[in-house]
C-alpha cells in the first residue's frame, strides 16, 4: 500500500482545528473526505501537529495510505480539485516508505506568530494577524525571549487542558524581529505543549508594551506556575510554518 507525504497550506479561520471533531468541520476531516473520493474508499490522514481552531498553516505535514498507486503529482491535483472551495491546498505530495510517519518522524516544528502594532483596525488581514494598538518594543521582546531557549519545565506556558505527559520541552530557537510594519515571532522545537507558543507570545507582548521588565520572562518560567503567565495570544496570528525530517 503506497504512502504519500503531503505538505498542506490552510486558513484555519472557519475550522475547529486540525483534528477531526464532532463540533464542527476540521482540516483533517476535509482532507480525508476529499481524498476518499479518488482513493477508492475511506482514508485516515495523519498530521505532524494538531493546530487549534483559528490557527493557520503555511506548511503542515501529513501522510496518508491508500490502495491505488498513482503519481504523486496526481494525488496533489486530485485532492486540490475535491477540496474546492475550502481554504485548504496540497502544496506538494510525494511517495514515501512505510517507515515514514508525519508525526513521529518529525525532528522539529516551526511556528510563526504575526503581530502588528497600529491604531487602525485590520481589514485585509483581520483574521490572520494580532493587532496590538500600543507601540511594541520588538528588541526588548527578543532579548526577553532568549531566556526560554533550552530544556525547561514550561508549566507556566502550558494550557490547563494540555494532554502531554510532561511539561518539559526543549526550545531550540526563538526570535522576535520587525518585518516592515509587522513583528514576527518565530520558534523552533521538536514538539510543543498545548498553547505554549500563544502563551509565550502573550507574555512577551507585556514586555513589548513596557508593562513588564525583560527579566520577568525568566522569572515566570522559573515559577512553573500557570497563573504567572500573561494573557494568551489569540489563535489567528499563529501559523505552523514548517516541519523538518531527517
Amino acid at each position: 500500500m503506497p504512502r504519500y507525504h503531503l505538505t498542506i497550506e490552510y486558513d484555519g479561520t472557519d475550522f475547529v482545528g486540525w483534528q477531526r471533531q464532532e463540533n464542527g468541520p476540521s482540516v483533517q476531516q476535509s482532507l480525508e473526505e476529499a481524498i476518499a473520493v479518488f482513493a477508492g474508499g475511506p482514508v485516515t490522514v495523519f498530521g505532524a501537529g494538531r493546530t487549534d481552531a483559528g490557527v493557520h498553516a503555511l506548511a503542515q505535514a501529513a501522510h496518508v495510505d491508500f490502495d491505488a498507486r498513482m503519481p504523486a503529482g496526481k494525488v496533489r491535483d486530485a485532492a486540490n480539485y475535491h477540496l474546492k472551495p475550502l481554504p485548504i491546498a496540497i502544496l506538494d505530495a510525494r511517495e514515501v516508505g512505510d517507515d515514514f510517519h508525519a508525526r513521529f518522524s518529525a525532528t522539529s516544528r516551526h511556528y510563526l506568530y504575526r503581530l502588528i502594532d497600529r491604531r487602525a483596525p485590520m481589514t485585509l488581514d483581520r483574521a490572520r494577524i494580532w493587532r496590538v494598538s500600543q507601540s511594541l518594543d520588538a528588541e526588548a521582546m527578543h532579548r526577553a525571549a532568549q531566556a526560554l531557549i533550552g530544556k525547561h519545565d514550561f508549566t507556566t506556558f502550558r494550557s490547563s487542558n494540555c494532554q502531554a505527559t510532561s511539561p518539559v520541552k526543549t526550545l531550540n530557537k526563538i526570535s522576535v524581529v520587525r518585518d516592515g510594519p509587522e513583528i514576527h515571532l518565530k520558534t523552533i522545537a521538536r514538539s510543543f505543549l498545548h498553547n505554549q507558543v500563544r502563551s509565550i507570545v502573550g507574555s512577551l507582548v507585556e514586555v513589548g508594551r513596557k508593562r513588564w521588565p525583560e527579566r520577568k520572562i525568566a522569572e515566570i518560567l522559573a515559577a512553573t506556575d500557570r497563573t504567572s503567565c500573561g494573557p494568551v495570544a489569540p489563535p489567528h496570528g499563529l501559523y505552523l510554518s514548517a516541519v523538518d525530517y531527517d
